[in-house]
C-alpha cells in the first residue's frame, strides 16, 4: 500500500499522560507562580481556583467537597481504599488491568474478608446489576486498558447504605457523571484534560465524609492518606492547602486546560468532541477487513481509551498468539512513530495484543480521520512483509 502524504498535525495518541490542547505551547505556563511556597496566599488562592473551575465546568454539587492529592488518580483511588473500607462487605468490578488491580488491593492488601468479585474478560463487562446496595462497591467507569466502560450508573440503586468509589480517569470530561450516584470519584489532570501526570482528584459525597468522620479502619494509615484529625474532616485539603507539594508549573498547565474547556463551550464541547473521535474510528472500522473492537457491545465501547484488534483470518491463523504483542509492537507501532504519524498506540501491557489509540477532548478528529490511513498502510505492510518472509 502506498504510503501517505501527510501525517496527523498532533501524532500523540498515548492513553496518558495523553496530547496536550490543540494549540499549547510553553507559552501557556509563563503566569506560573514558581519558587514560592504553594502556602503562600497567592497560590494557595491558585489551588483553590482549580478545584473550583473543575466544580463549575462539570456541574459537581455544591456540597461536594474536592480535594488535589498526591500520587495521580492511583494514589486517589488508594487513600479512598484505605481510608473508607472494611465497615461493610465490598462488591468490586473488574474487567482489565486497573479494576483488576483494584480487585487485588481490596481482596489481598487491605485482605478483606466479604468481598464480592465480580470479573469479565477484556472487552466484555461484568454484570453491574449485581451490585448489593448493602454493600460497598469498587469500579472504574471506563477500563482504559480495555476500551470498555459503563453505559450509565442507572445499577447503582439512590437509596443505597454502601458507598460508591470509582476510579473516573479516563472518563471525567467526556462523560456526564452521575454525582448523586458517586461517593467517591478520582481521575487525574493528564488525561481528557491533557494536563502533566503526577496530580490527583479526589471528589467526596456528603455520605462519603460521613464515612471518614464515622469509621476508623483496623490497619494504620500513612499520613499521606490521612483525611481526618480527631474524627473531622480536614477541610483544608479541599481547600488548596494540599497534603504534600503539589507542582505549581503543573497547576498552571491544569489551569490552562480547564480555561480551554470554558472556552470552547465547556463540558458539552468536551464530551462533544470525544464523541466525534470514536466516530471516527467506527466508521473506519465498520469499513476496515482486519481491525475490530476489542469492546464487544457498542453500548459499552470507551470513546476515550479505544482499542482495536486484528481479526483478520490471516493473522489469526499465521502469528502465534504468544508472538502477536510483538509483532503488532515491531511491524505496526514501531514504523507509525519512526514515520511521525503516531506516538504510543500499542496495547496495554497486560491486555490483549492490539491497538490502543486515545479519543478525549484534546484530540482533533481530523487527526484521527488521517492516523486510520496510516493504519491501514502500516497493516498492509506489516502483512506483506511477513507473507514474503514466509515465502522465501
Amino acid at each position: 500500500m502506498q504510503k501517505p502524504s501527510q501525517t496527523p498535525v498532533n501524532p500523540c495518541f498515548s492513553s496518558g499522560p495523553c496530547a496536550k490542547r490543540p494549540d499549547w505551547s510553553l507559552g501557556a505556563l509563563e503566569n506560573a507562580d514558581l519558587g514560592r511556597s504553594h502556602r503562600a496566599g497567592p497560590l494557595k488562592a491558585k489551588l483553590l481556583n482549580l478545584i473550583e473551575q473543575h466544580r463549575k465546568l462539570l456541574n459537581i454539587p455544591e456540597d461536594y467537597n474536592i480535594g488535589i492529592v498526591p500520587a495521580s488518580d492511583t494514589g486517589a483511588v488508594e487513600m479512598a481504599m484505605w481510608s473508607m473500607l472494611g465497615q461493610r462487605p465490598v462488591d468490586v468490578f473488574a474487567w482489565e488491568s486497573f479494576s483488576s488491580g483494584w480487585m487485588t488491593d481490596v481482596t489481598k492488601q487491605l485482605s478483606l474478608e466479604n468481598v464480592q468479585s465480580y470479573k469479565a474478560d477484556y472487552g466484555d463487562l461484568p454484570d453491574m446489576n449485581k451490585y448489593d446496595g448493602k454493600h460497598d462497591c469498587v469500579f472504574v467507569w471506563n477500563g482504559t486498558t480495555s476500551g470498555v466502560c459503563v453505559p450509565n450508573g442507572d445499577w447503582i440503586p439512590a437509596n443505597r447504605e454502601g458507598i460508591t468509589i470509582c476510579d473516573a480517569t479516563s472518563a471525567v470530561f467526556a462523560y456526564d457523571m452521575p454525582w448523586d450516584k458517586l461517593d467517591v470519584t478520582t481521575w487525574s489532570w493528564q488525561k481528557v484534560l491533557g494536563g502533566e501526570a503526577a496530580h490527583g482528584m479526589l471528589i467526596l459525597s456528603p455520605r462519603a465524609v460521613e464515612r471518614l468522620e464515622s469509621y476508623t479502619p483496623a490497619w494504620p494509615l500513612p499520613k499521606i492518606f490521612r483525611m481526618t484529625k480527631g474524627g473531622k474532616l480536614i477541610d483544608g485539603i479541599f481547600k488548596g492547602e494540599t497534603i504534600n507539594t503539589p507542582s505549581m508549573l503543573a497547576v498552571e498547565d491544569c489551569l490552562d486546560a480547564l480555561n480551554w474547556v470554558e472556552k470552547i463551550g465547556g463540558l458539552k464541547a468536551t464530551i462533544r468532541r470525544s464523541e466525534e473521535n470514536l466516530d471516527v474510528l467506527e466508521n473506519w472500522v465498520a469499513k476496515s477487513d482486519w481491525a475490530s473492537f476489542l469492546a464487544k457491545s457498542p453500548a459499552s465501547r470507551s470513546r476515550t481509551s479505544i482499542c482495536l484488534e486484528i481479526t483478520d483470518p490471516w493473522f489469526v491463523e499465521n502469528v502465534p498468539a504468544d508472538e502477536q504483542a510483538n509483532f503488532i509492537k515491531a511491524n505496526m507501532v514501531k514504523p507509525l512513530d519512526t514515520e511521525g504519524a503516531a506516538y504510543d498506540i500499542a496495547a496495554y501491557r497486560d491486555a490483549p495484543a492490539g491497538l490502543r489509540i486515545w479519543g478525549g477532548a484534546t484530540v482533533e478528529a481530523s487527526d484521527l480521520q488521517c492516523l486510520t490511513e496510516w493504519l491501514d498502510w502500516a497493516y498492509s505492510n506489516a502483512k506483506a512483509n511477513a507473507q514474503k518472509s514466509k515465502a522465501a
